[in-house]
């Protein structure tokens, strides 16, 4: 019998599912390994770097100093994502990286469960034991029994009979399986003929590791400025945790992204640029933008990290109206002579400039809008999502829909000119019911090809199928758009 058969471990059963070890220990890779085999552990580590993508994925760089045997032997490279894309593994000696060569490696995911403790168990024996009560005393009764099958519960044979729906207190195990782990594991079969002390690197891909970007903008009551704040929200489901690392994100297309992984695992040096003025630096590569963490940080699995990624004070906000016409006749078929009603769209807009703290590549995110109220309380307005902005671009977020701002519209002639050409007049009404005079954008679809014959307000053909009406609206009054257009089908 070898050391590891003299291991008993006791599980808590309900109906075979709980475990309770009785002493806890670290399983090797294999029956018979050699004395020089190595097992790599986080006390080893010496450098850890996260590249995180808008994308679900993750690069993760781990260096650790360690000693290798010379010669052949096993490296079991433990504290990894569980979510390791083993196609992706990459390991090097940074020391010396022409003495070390990978002969083999293996992922081992199969870890030390209850569950998966007692499947290996099929066709051997282990003991189960029940605890029994007997005037006032309590004692432990074993029974000696084979697992002949576990496949929806076990079947079990004690003596001559075959028993199933046996409850068991605990079960005892003589020896932990060579082929269990208890953490997610790479091994590498190595070859080192230089020095005993190297300093490697694992690199990987992995995937539950995700970013997004949050904004935060907090609008005047006045509607005329702003403050914006950006995070970095860092989700970690990997598995595993990832203590100082530098942590680094990359925003860009998932197809795109994907074709260039492998140049970003080759091209560290160049990634690891930082600005340390700022609490987070960015630089552009290739068709991406990389944003580096000024500071070492700590993501701990199943957490969900916050960083500061921007902060702009007193930016110039435009508060905007819009009315956008719809691509059919302007009637109303239900109730004939009535008007349509539109709704009234509510935009801030601003400008991602340098000059009040901005002017930086803004990653796609939701940006939730606030405002005081009239005690100074802060309220939630609303929130809109924005694409990847460069710098010095403009920002539309839509809030919602105005209360207090009514919009109708209806086609109030149409004439047939000639063959194929048509005169259509129509009428847009704004009605303001708000304490104060508003400016409101009125945007009309026009098909074929078009004149505006004769308009109320000052328009702009803003493309080929469309034009632009600027209307100001007094506090509690109303306008009216009146403009009559030529169309040649």
């Amino acid at each position: 019998m070898t050391a590891r058969s003299c291991i008993a471990l006791v599980v808590c059963l309900a109906g075979a599912a709980a475990f309770a070890p009785r002493k806890s220990v670290v399983p090797a890779s294999a029956a018979g390994a050699a004395n020089q085999d190595r097992t790599t552990t986080l006390d080893d580590q010496v450098d850890l770097g996260v590249t995180v993508y808008n994308s679900d994925i993750a690069l993760i760089r781990d260096a650790r100093n360690l000693r290798l045997a010379r010669g052949t032997s096993d490296l079991r490279f433990m504290d990894i994502a569980a979510t390791v894309n083993p196609a992706t593994v990459h390991f090097r000696s940074v020391s010396e990286p022409a003495s070390v060569s990978v002969l083999e490696q293996n992922y081992e995911y199969d870890l030390l469960e209850p569950d998966q403790l007692l499947r290996k168990y099929v066709g051997r024996d282990v003991t189960l034991v029940r605890v029994r009560e007997d005037a006032g005393s309590t004692g432990e009764e074993e029974v000696k029994a084979r697992l002949l099958s576990y496949n929806t519960a076990p079947v079990w044979q004690i003596g001559k009979e075959i028993v199933t729906g046996l409850h068991a207190d605990h079960i005892r195990f003589p020896e932990l399986p060579d082929t269990l782990y208890s953490r997610p594991t790479l091994i590498w079969t190595l070859q080192n003929t230089g020095a005993d002390r190297h300093r490697v690197e694992a690199s990987y891909l992995a995937g539950k590791l995700g970013w997004s970007a949050d904004y935060v903008l907090r609008v005047a009551r006045d509607d005329k400025s702003g403050d914006l704040d950006g995070w970095v929200t860092v989700t970690n489901g990997s598995g595993t945790s990832f203590r100082n690392a530098k942590l680094q994100l990359v925003a860009g297309d998932l197809n795109r992204v994907r074709q260039v992984m492998g140049k970003m695992m080759l091209d560290e040096a160049r990634m690891t640029r930082n600005e340390a003025a700022a609490p987070m630096a960015q630089e552009s590569f290739s068709d991406y933008h990389l944003y580096t963490l000024a500071r070492k940080t700590t993501i701990n699995n199943s957490q969900t990290k916050q960083v500061s990624m921007l902060e702009g004070t007193a930016i110039p906000v435009h508060k905007r109206y819009v009315v956008d016409g719809q691509a059919f006749y302007y009637r109303n078929a239900q109730h004939p002579g009535a008007p349509l009603k539109d709704v009234v769209q509510v935009y801030y807009q601003f400008k991602n400039e340098q000059p009040h703290g901005l002017g930086v590549p803004m990653p796609a995110g939701v940006v939730r809008v606030y405002q005081d109220d009239s005690k100074g309380g802060l309220q939630f307005v609303g929130e809109d999502r924005i694409d990847h902005t460069p710098k010095d671009e403009t920002l539309n977020v839509k809030i919602g829909n105005a209360f207090d701002v009514v919009a109708e519209r209806r086609q109030i002639d149409f004439e047939k000119i000639a063959a194929n050409v048509y005169e259509v007049e129509y009428e847009v009404t704004v009605r303001n019911h708000k304490t104060g005079a508003i400016g409101v954008e009125v945007n009309e679809p026009i098909g074929g090809t078009w004149r505006i014959l004769r308009s109320s307000h000052e328009w702009t053909k803003t493309d080929a199928w469309a034009a632009q009406f600027k209307l100001s609206v007094a506090a509690d009054a109303a306008a009216t758009l009146k403009y009559r257009v030529r169309v040649t089908y």
